[in-house]
């Protein structure tokens, strides 16, 4: 079975830091890439970064590059998103999912994400 943990989220105050984790089982994680998704209320799922397995290639949303930082750790099949200089309107909910490289040609293809974490409460204060 195929299970997505998030976890770190939080309350900071604007220009803090929080790390994000995402653990992963029931697949073959070199095989998968993993990204970090949010969604605050009322506003629409925003693709924020993600990582290829195979090539370790990244990829940040604009409004989240110089500030957030994604990393993986293949010996704990877990994925990080390291968020420094926090803004309010970083405030969401995130969720961490995972596709199959094989499955499509670019891994910022985020409509083909399937597997999904719970999600974790990300809360930044002015």
């Amino acid at each position: 079975e195929v299970q997505l943990v998030e976890s770190g989220g939080g309350l900071v105050q604007a220009g803090g830091s929080l790390r994000l984790s995402c653990a992963a089982s029931g697949f073959t994680f070199d095989d998968y890439a993993i990204g970090w998704f949010r969604q605050a209320p009322g506003k629409e799922r925003e693709g924020v970064s993600c990582i290829s397995s195979s090539d370790g290639s990244t990829y940040y949303a604009d409004s989240v590059k110089g500030r957030f930082t994604i990393s993986s750790d293949k010996a704990k099949n877990t994925v990080y998103l390291q968020m420094n200089s926090l803004k309010p309107e970083d405030t969401a909910v995130y969720y961490c999912a995972a596709v199959s490289e094989s499955e499509v040609v670019v891994t910022t293809y985020f409509p083909a994400y399937r597997y999904w974490g719970q999600g974790t409460q990300v809360t930044v204060s002015s």
